[in-house]
């Protein structure tokens, strides 16, 4: 399944799967029905929000019963088309009717730097290095996540330098600690695309101390979606092209196989921290980069540009780039503070 997050027509936060068609379904509603015209149940309603409730992170948590039963529900509403819930709301919708919101939010969002040697190969040759043996893990900024198609907001009195990163991540669909790496499949619900925004100039000043933080955490510098393909759709994630574009131009072109450590061994690796259902794991960019290409300044992120993030079997993430004064009506204050003044 492709499982979205998307604003339905009175505003309200819902999860759905995507159709073959393009159409969104309900879920919690696709459930209620179910359970209603085949689980016989009586309390249909009330059993569809404990087994498909309409939060994502709710249903990750609910682990593969969660998901088991989300997917017969999908299977039963595109037995018709015009399927309703028991009590008339609406299941299906089309693409014009709803706005897509982060798939999910979790609570952490581990993060992997360094994994592609392709990229720490071009930053030693663009002199902007750092050690990496063989990653580097942070935490990203849960509240910067952004959905598919919203907008990327240019800070510009932060930075000057705004690049993209095209990134594989992975959704887990339970909790857990100290697991070896044959275990780790067990814990994983999905995949997603992951934009990796970061303002390279902040990023230089920060690696003197050897952290990454502010250069990716800034408000609206974690694009995610634009839905979570589960596990089952895809069957060898180091098997995926990847591909990120600016205004239609190849800017990063690379493939999920060349990780120097794979998914399995991540995932171990970081789960002494403990994982929680719904958390995201990131698992490092590819070559390409503006921060270390001929031409720098030209390829930097401005605002009107719109970034397209493709991975294989996943789709395709669209993000356009926007000044803060578009964004909020007015120019930004210079903030004199030492870290935006140096």
């Amino acid at each position: 399944m492709r499982l979205v997050t998307f604003e339905d027509p009175s505003r309200r936060s819902r999860i759905g799967a995507v159709a073959a068609d393009g159409r969104f379904a309900d879920l919690n509603y696709a459930c209620a029905l179910h359970l209603r015209d085949v689980e016989n149940e009586s309390a249909f309603y009330r059993l569809a929000d404990a087994l498909v409730p309409s939060n994502m992170r709710a249903l990750f948590e609910g682990g593969d019963t969660s998901l088991e039963a989300a997917h017969k529900a999908f299977l039963h509403a595109q037995q018709s088309q015009n399927a309703q819930a028991p009590g008339g709301e609406r299941i299906w919708y089309s693409p014009e009717e709803v706005a897509l919101q982060a798939p999910i939010i979790p609570k952490k969002f581990f993060h992997t730097a360094g994994n592609f040697r392709e990229h720490h190969e071009e930053a030693t040759k663009a002199g902007f290095s750092h050690p990496v043996l063989p990653w580097i893990i942070f935490f990203q900024n849960v509240d910067a996540i952004i959905g598919h198609e919203q907008p990327v907001i240019y800070p510009e009195h932060l930075t000057q330098e705004l690049d993209y990163e095209l990134e594989l991540a992975v959704v887990l669909k339970k909790s857990g600690k100290h697991f070896l790496p044959e275990d780790a499949a067990d814990y994983v619900g999905g995949y997603v695309i992951f934009n990796d925004i970061t303002a390279r100039d902040i990023q230089r000043r920060e690696m003197k101390s050897g952290v990454f933080s502010f250069c990716k955490g800034i408000d609206t510098f974690c694009p995610l979606g634009p839905w979570i393909v589960t596990a089952d759709e895809i069957r060898d994630p180091h098997n995926l092209a990847m591909e990120l574009r600016v205004n239609g131009e190849s800017r990063q072109r690379s493939h999920s196989a060349k990780m120097s450590v794979k998914i399995p061994e991540i995932l171990s690796h970081y789960s002494p921290m403990g994982y929680s259902a719904g958390d995201v794991v990131s698992t490092g960019t590819v070559s390409g980069v503006a921060a270390f290409s001929g031409d720098p300044k030209a390829w930097y992120l401005k605002p009107g540009d719109v970034m397209e993030c493709e991975i294989e079997r996943i789709g395709v993430l669209r993000n356009p780039v926007i000044s803060w004064e578009e964004a909020y009506g007015h120019r930004p204050e210079m903030l004199a503070t030492q870290e935006t003044t140096k």
